[in-house]
């Protein structure tokens, strides 16, 4: 009887310490965040956890540096999305055709993705440098002049956005690649015969036909850029002033530096039903798209 039903439920007991996996290294460290939201509980001091209910989550609402957070991380996300899907659906375009040296360009330019966002950041925060840095030598060298960039309460997170852009446009561009790979030929050499130009063959053929694959690219950079703490923390900081801070970045400085564990995993929470609900909304229009083609 035991090996019988061991044969029959052989397939989940291979996946069973995966599945364990799973449970103890992501829904648990969830559900603990969720249960000490609702408690006031400070490192700071020697004492227990103290139940508030839902008071955390009131505060964050009352509090004008964390409406300030979601405000800088949209203004990061949109930005830096919106520039990333345009310019890699370029570049996988430009990329799709047949030139010469083409192999060594794509190399070249996914290069930037291989490198960790730490690295990066500190490489970009010499670059901006006000003094001895490459942009404001570029920027004198033209007449113009030099700005402040990370130092600037301005400049800052457009700053910021050029160093996500810079390097996870490729990661677009590579995902938009594989799906223009996959097109049938059949339409665009039904265009050719009818006359039709580069650019209406884009719009009427490839955007409709690429659609699904730029959902799943938005789904993945919108995650990551929402998520983006790395290259922030290890510039700027969040600053200065804030002005560069988001959910992300005072989430670790309420749980790490002010040690407010229960406000810190009150906007986490909060962080987390945001991501949840814009990456359920693009699930849906994937869906939703699919089931109209």
């Amino acid at each position: 009887m035991g090996y019988n039903w061991i044969n029959r439920n052989l397939k989940w007991l291979y996946i069973l310490p995966a599945l364990v996996f799973v449970l103890v290294m992501m829904l648990f460290p969830i559900a603990y965040t969720l249960w000490i939201s609702f408690y006031e509980w400070s490192m700071s001091a020697i004492t227990p956890p103290a139940f508030v209910g839902f008071d955390n989550y009131t505060s964050m609402f009352k509090d004008e540096r964390f409406l300030d957070s979601v405000f800088n991380t949209f203004y990061f996300t949109i930005v830096a999305l919106a520039a990333e899907m345009v310019l890699g659906l370029a570049i996988a375009v430009l990329f799709n055709r047949t030139f010469k040296g083409k192999n060594i360009a794509k190399t070249l330019f996914l290069l930037p993705m291989v490198a960790t966002p730490v690295a990066m950041g500190l490489v970009w925060m010499l670059i901006y440098e006000p003094t001895i840095g490459a942009a404001n030598t570029i920027l004198k060298s033209i007449g113009l002049e030099p700005q402040l960039y990370l130092a600037s309460m301005t400049q800052v997170i457009p700053s910021l956005i050029v160093v996500d852009v810079w390097q996870w446009t490729p990661m677009v561009a590579l995902i938009l690649m594989a799906g223009l790979s996959t097109l049938p030929t059949d339409p665009y050499e039904s265009a050719d015969v009818d006359g039709a130009s580069a650019w209406q063959k884009f719009v009427h053929i490839t955007l409709p036909l690429l659609k699904p694959t730029i959902i799943i690219a938005l789904m993945l950079r919108l995650i990551d850029v929402l998520k983006t703490f790395d290259i922030i923390y290890a510039t700027t900081q969040g600053g200065p002033n804030f002005k560069s801070e988001t959910l992300n970045i005072y989430g670790y400085v309420l749980g790490f530096q002010y040690f407010k564990l229960g406000s810190a995993s009150a906007l986490l929470v909060i962080f987390f039903l945001i991501v949840m609900a814009l990456t359920l909304a693009l699930i849906w229009t994937k869906k939703r798209l699919e089931a109209e083609g």
